[in-house]
């Protein structure tokens, strides 16, 4: 074994130690032979067992400890740390910026296991919150994560969109220098409204492809030709930029087949033909079929319900009439119950507002115990007496303890205008256990929403598994919305389930589980996924006017 491993394995086992509140004068001494060994100019493995307690900063028992590594591949105390410590927050000590004891802080008081959970939390600006933490650290923590996220090759819609537009606004002004009637589109995973992308494909119709093939050095991307017309470069944040460029004369044939689902493109080009159409709309038409939008193309349903023009008019922004799940600084939220609701009011002109604070399980995130919910529904009837006609609905988040009841008695849950029941602790479980304890909380009569179904968090946690079909299935029985959670990085429940859901009869509910003002404006990442699952307005909860959502909780209750 050479020094480095050596070396990682005792700075892995102090960090442990001081993790775990250990004497600090022997985790200063494991990390002082951590940095030692690192630095040796031999090989310490080479070195007779007698002689490595004699070596500089070692000492007889981290001697012991390195010799036990050497004969065994590991050490004992380290694998007894190991054993007591979830693997997502052993994974934390790798990032840079936070040491030892500012994990423990984000474990033992935010109750925060993995990266995926700890930017999540610096999205929700709960990190600030923290003992020994400020926005700086907290945006660094973020940057950092995102980095490790990108080096994987994917990315968050969310995170791409700006950069994407970015491209592309910068390929029209140069394009209308070079070549101003050239025709250039976003293809691809983007166009589709995917919610994780991989690159981003651009085409490009030029009359004269060997000109702009040569103008395209001038482009401030340094793009290499990696085939044929196809162009590849990669930005700062390590995103892949794909472009194509083809003749204008084929430019909508391309751009469509760039754009769509392999077996969408296929079942539609076998109906059209392989010609030169005018427009994508042209293409649709000679295969005698209603035009389909780009976020439908993922080769379902949408080719059928086309032929009988019988697609859905999918939900738009402006068919929102409101916001639920919501949260104030009563509990983790930034900004205070009135700030949330003017912005939604005045900014965003909706007619209500839901207020999901945390319940009293949610102790990490200031969640209200029963005397703070009576004092917040007092605010609420002020606030609505001083706002009306705006109306704020009295909501709560839940918890979905690990049996399935939620952590209010009937009494308390029966004072809410509507309850979104969640899981936020104990996500490890059988698709078994899991199915159970939510069709448990589903049956309880006091529970609307079913929020963020299987808590997954994307490109960081997976989520739990669950048998969709019976967790659907018991949401018709017990006329149960679910939840889909707007936030970029949960978009939950999944696209590919909102169709059973609404063959099903469930009505959904795009939330955008809001923390700021400023999270509201994630309810458009919401309506992008619910268009590639087909929702309609009629369908979704926050679609309906103020007077029909009062009477949709008026006859829940």
């Amino acid at each position: 074994m050479e020094n480095k491993p050596i070396a990682r394995t005792l700075r892995l086992l102090s960090q442990l130690m001081e993790l775990h509140n250990e004497n600090p004068f022997k985790i200063k001494s494991v990390a002082n032979a951590a940095f030692k060994i690192d630095k040796l100019p031999f090989a310490i493995a080479n070195k007779p067992i007698s002689e490595i307690d004699k070596i500089d900063g070692v000492g007889k028992s981290i001697a012991a400890k390195i010799v036990e590594l050497l004969e065994t591949g590991t050490i004992g105390e380290l694998e007894t740390l190991l054993g007591q410590t979830p693997p997502g927050v052993v994974e934390m000590l790798a990032i840079k910026g936070i040491g030892p004891k500012k994990i423990a802080t984000i474990w033992h008081d935010l109750h925060i296991e993995n990266i995926g959970e700890l930017y999540y939390a610096c999205n929700e600006n709960r990190l600030i919150e923290a003992k020994g933490f400020g926005l700086k650290t907290q945006e660094e923590i973020k940057k950092i994560i995102e980095f490790k996220m990108a080096a994987n090759g994917k990315f968050l819609y969310a995170q791409v969109e700006p950069v994407i537009n970015n491209v592309h606004e910068k390929l029209s002004v140069w394009l209308n220098k070079v070549e101003h009637d050239a025709l250039l589109g976003i293809a691809g995973e983007y166009r589709r409204m995917c919610e994780i992308i991989e690159d981003a494909v651009f085409v490009l119709g030029t009359a004269n492809q060997a000109l702009l093939i040569t103008q395209l050095s001038s482009f401030e991307l340094n793009f290499t030709e990696t085939a044929p017309s196809i162009f590849t470069a990669q930005t700062e944040s390590n995103l892949t930029i794909k472009l194509f460029i083809v003749p204008k004369t084929n430019f909508y044939l391309d751009y469509f087949k760039l754009s769509g689902n392999e077996t969408h493109v296929n079942q539609v080009l076998a109906l059209a033909g392989n010609q030169v159409f005018k427009t994508e709309e042209d293409i649709y038409e000679k295969a005698g079929l209603a035009f389909i939008v780009p976020e439908l193309r993922e080769g379902l349903d949408e080719v059928a319900l086309a032929k009988k023009n019988q697609l859905p008019t999918l939900i738009t922004n402006q068919d929102l009439k409101g916001s639920l799940h919501n949260h104030s600084d009563w509990s983790d939220g930034v900004h205070t119950l009135e700030e949330m609701a003017l912005f939604c009011k005045d900014i965003l002109k909706l007619e209500y507002l839901g207020i999901c604070d945390h319940s009293k399980s949610a102790f990490y995130a200031n969640g209200l115990n029963e005397q703070r919910v009576y004092a917040q529904h007092q605010q609420i009837n002020e606030l609505n007496q001083k706002l009306a006609p705006f109306k704020i609905f009295k909501g709560i988040e839940s918890d979905i303890l690990y049996d399935g009841s939620l952590d209010y008695s009937d009494d308390i849950l029966k004072t809410f205008d509507f309850v979104v029941a969640s899981v936020h602790s104990q996500l490890k479980m059988t698709e078994e256990k899991a199915t159970e304890r939510l069709l448990k909380a589903i049956e309880n009569p006091y529970t609307t929403i079913l929020g963020h179904p299987t808590g997954r968090l994307l490109l960081s946690r997976k989520g739990y598994d669950i048998d969709y079909k019976k967790i659907i299935d018991a949401c018709a029985g017990n006329k149960v919305v679910i939840e889909i959670n707007a936030n970029p990085l949960r978009l939950d429940l999944d696209w590919r389930w909102h169709r059973y859901a609404l063959e099903k009869g469930v009505l959904l509910a795009i939330n955008p589980d809001a923390h700021r003002k400023e999270g509201f404006l994630d309810m458009r990442y919401g309506v992008m996924v619910a268009r590639k699952g087909g929702l309609t307005a009629e369908k979704c909860l926050n679609a309906f006017s103020l007077s029909e959502i009062s009477n949709f909780f008026a006859s829940k209750q």
